[in-house]
């Protein structure tokens, strides 16, 4: 996606992330995530919200034998994240609604499974992705949507 955009820097393509935590198969490392990656965006901002992103999902596998619980603190320091603020929003509990908001728009528009994407039309048409996808469907699927009349 980073690659995308910047060939699309010209603002005709805007990238927006909702949550999409599996339970069933991850049973605490992927809302875990989401909740973490909204307190680091609360207290650090977008670039840091990217940063432990893009940090966690290096250090993670997807078959959750990662230990959160120390892998989310030492990402938290790694980019400087205030870790007194960080807990505080962690244990308020106040970005759970959110993250459930995001499973419901993600079932909406016909999520099945993780990565999870869609592309929206300027006309409102949505064009689903499913799965990790190569950089040439991405960009063959945008540029469907940016012809929709």
């Amino acid at each position: 996606m980073n690659q995308i955009m910047g060939d699309y820097s010209n603002g005709q393509v805007a990238w927006a992330y909702r949550h999409f935590p599996l339970d069933q198969l991850h049973p605490v490392k992927a809302r875990a995530e989401a909740i973490a990656s909204e307190c680091v965006n609360e207290i650090g901002g977008n670039p840091a919200f990217w940063e432990f992103a893009d940090r966690f999902f290096e250090l993670t596998p997807s078959n959750n034998q990662t230990d959160i619980e120390t892998v989310i603190p030492q990402i938290v320091q790694e980019i400087g994240i205030d870790t007194q603020k960080f807990n505080t929003c962690i244990n308020s509990g106040k970005y759970d609604q959110h993250i459930e908001e995001d499973i419901a728009n993600a079932v909406e528009t016909g999520g099945r499974g993780t990565p999870w994407s869609v592309v929206i039309a300027p006309n409102g048409k949505t064009l689903p992705l499913n799965g990790a996808q190569p950089y040439s469907s991405v960009k063959q699927l945008i540029e469907i949507a940016l012809n929709e009349k």
